[in-house]
């Protein structure tokens, strides 16, 4: 319970869902770019919001794809490693 409030709060609070990420200090707003929630929320208030297409979105879209390669890339070694 205690590391999954280590986890989500940082990622609710640095990726832009609760405050700005405009009104946020400098080193705030770079540690948010390496959260992948913080890119899904951009794409979610634009189709939501704005009703953009994919050719506006593929920058969002590609840190998420590269963030699923990695976690899964992370998660293959791992398993790899507990089974031998």
């Amino acid at each position: 319970m205690q590391t999954s409030f280590m986890i989500l709060l940082p990622n609710v609070l640095l990726s832009g869902f609760m405050f700005p990420r405009e009104g946020m200090p400098p080193l705030a707003r770079e540690l948010g770019l390496i959260l992948p929630l913080t890119y899904y929320l951009e794409i979610m208030r634009s189709i939501v919001l704005k009703g953009v297409g994919l050719e506006a979105l593929w920058p969002q879209s590609l840190a998420l794809v590269g963030f699923a390669v990695l976690f899964l890339w992370f998660s293959t070694l791992r398993f790899n490693k507990q089974l031998e």
